[in-house]
């Protein structure tokens, strides 16, 4: 089955949700415009990378990072209040799949920490999967909680069997194995992360799950950061490039087949096959007959993990005494 995929490089507007939800919408129309039926966004698109925490003093600069972590926390997306709702409706009317790299607002429980995942809709509108990455990297723990394994998952869409990793869980082998035993015919990486050696790893994952790879981060420049961001001046140059893009499709068999978008603003195009997932994995099948179950065993942990549960509900009455045992009942036959 050939299917048409966008690869979306457009600056989110940083810190402002509903500003970043319309970019998306746009850029979903222009893709369904083009015949795109997938349709890839960045790691936490909506709205946008903390790049900042790269260039703040390790444990300084702590009223500054309070005052723009009040900001990422407020543009983050609650999907427990249905946050997706204008990409959902947007997704339906185009008859889409949309993966979408967001910061998500735990409201269930905390109401104040904030996850880094990445979700896939569906073309009727319905969220198919949420993936909160598992381990942020390095001063990304100052931003984001660690999700668990509930979101690693594979599932079906019309351009294929779609599964996620977002950016440096691509370098961990068994969350990329626990994607290829379930028959991934695309592997989506949405990354902040760019360069050849990044570009290395999509044709090494492509090549090793024989899947299709699509890599993706934010081409941003200094320019693009909005006006009133704290410190700006000191923070950001307008002319420098503080991410090169670098969207990138790539094939079961490790060849680049579209891209690299470098430093450029806009949608790559590209069309896939899935069925030559399929094929490439005829000799090898790192999760089928090369797999050696006999040797070698993975276990995913899947259950969602909760800080808390509560129960309201009031215990049985007892109606008889409860037995006390008497000092016989703690020694030890003779």
């Amino acid at each position: 089955m050939i299917t048409t995929v966008a690869v979306v490089q457009i600056p989110p507007v940083l810190l402002d949700r509903g500003k970043t939800l319309e970019r998306v919408v746009d850029a979903i129309e222009t893709a369904a415009e083009r015949g795109a039926s997938l349709v890839v966004f960045p790691e936490a698109y909506v709205a946008g990378y903390p790049t900042w925490i790269w260039r703040l003093r390790p444990g300084g600069d702590g009223a500054l990072s309070g005052e723009i972590h009040a900001r990422f926390r407020q543009s983050a997306v609650d999907l427990n209040a249905d946050g997706l709702l204008p990409i959902r409706e947007a997704a339906a009317r185009h008859g889409v799949t949309v993966v979408l790299g967001i910061n998500e607002l735990d409201s269930r429980f905390s109401g104040t920490t904030v996850f880094n995942t990445v979700v896939v809709i569906g073309p009727e509108g319905d969220i198919l999967n949420r993936h909160r990455k598992m381990m942020p990297t390095n001063p990304e723990r100052m931003v984001w909680g660690m999700g668990d394994a509930t979101g690693l998952r594979v599932v079906d869409t019309p351009a294929g069997r779609v599964g996620a990793l977002i950016c440096w869980e691509n370098y961990m082998p068994l969350a990329r194995y626990a994607l290829y035993a379930q028959g991934i015919d695309i592997h989506i990486a949405p990354t902040w992360d760019a360069g050849d050696s990044w570009l290395a790893t999509m044709r090494h994952i492509a090549r090793e799950g024989g899947c299709w790879v699509i890599g993706t981060a934010t081409a941003l420049q200094g320019s693009d950061m909005p006006a009133d961001f704290p410190e700006l001046s000191a923070l950001y140059d307008p002319a420098e490039w503080v991410n090169d893009g670098d969207a990138v499709v790539v094939a079961p068999t490790g060849g680049v087949a579209a891209g690299p978008l470098r430093r450029e603003k806009g949608i790559l195009y590209a069309e896939i096959d899935t069925e030559a997932a399929h094929r490439a994995r005829r000799s090898l099948d790192v999760a089928g007959h090369y797999s050696r179950p006999d040797i070698f065993s993975l276990e995913v942990h899947r259950s969602a993990l909760q800080p808390v549960a509560f129960t309201d509900q009031e215990p049985a009455p007892s109606h008889s005494p409860v037995a006390t045992p008497g000092p016989d009942a703690y020694r030890q036959a003779s």
